[in-house]
């Protein structure tokens, strides 16, 4: 069974690391866009395959977050781990993305939100505050 974890809880994780997975529910390409630091990406469909070699210590933390809280992909991520044997599996089901104003800080590869703004034929935007 899976708990939910915090923002607050999360980027206290965040900004003093100790020894955490944290884990990316979404397809490579939302990964490339924009992940927070540290996360490792474990694409919904590939977490059977993937998962004993990116976590092989199944009793340790492990964070599973998506794109927020109408995304799922976290939740059968974390149920898929749970049922692989992974014991201490928390989800983080607040706002991520590429909202800074949420307080979590994001890596992105500088070429993928160049071509996400050409994409979109101008800036990217929060939906909260218009940052970026």
């Amino acid at each position: 069974m899976d708990t939910e974890i915090a923002r607050d809880e999360l980027k206290q994780k965040l900004d003093h690391p100790k020894k955490f997975a944290l884990i990316e529910a979404l397809p490579a390409e939302n990964y490339q866009h924009a992940h927070l630091p540290g996360a490792i990406n474990l694409p919904p469909d590939q977490v059977r395959t993937l998962a004993p070699q990116l976590l092989p210590q199944k009793d340790a933390e492990v964070i599973v977050y998506c794109a927020g809280a109408t995304c799922h992909s976290s939740e059968g991520v974390a149920r898929e781990l749970t049922e692989m044997g992974y014991s201490n599996v928390r989800r983080y089901v607040g706002q991520t993305g590429l909202d800074r104003c949420w307080g979590l800080p994001i890596a992105s590869d500088p070429r993928a939100l160049s071509r996400m703004r050409a994409l979109l034929n101008g800036p990217i935007r929060c939906a909260r505050c218009s940052l970026i």
